[in-house]
């Protein structure tokens, strides 16, 4: 268990975490985390929740979907490679 000191910041108040928990977040110095609260209180995380739901649909999707998603790769995969597309010519030298 950890604890975290409420101080005062400015005209504010702020909460001072530990580094354990910052390197548990993966989490710096000018970093954003989220309050989510819960039927326990509040979890504090570095993910967006909403931006966390959203992916969690696309991957439903893609799931749903699979057999699609394989035919259009495959069918990407006859395009010719970027590495091989001819380069244009440095700009200001004729062609």
């Amino acid at each position: 268990m950890f604890t975290a000191k409420v101080t005062t910041v400015g005209n504010s108040l702020g909460i001072v975490l530990p580094r354990e928990i910052l390197a548990r977040l993966r989490v710096d110095k000018g970093d954003q985390l989220f309050l989510v609260e819960s039927p326990l209180g509040f979890e504090m995380t570095p993910y967006e929740p909403e931006f966390a739901a959203q992916m969690q649909q696309a991957e439903q999707v893609m799931r749903a979907e699979r057999n699609v998603l394989r035919l259009l790769a495959d069918t990407r995969q006859d395009a010719p490679p970027v590495a091989d597309a001819p380069l244009p010519p440095p700009a200001g030298e004729p062609k």
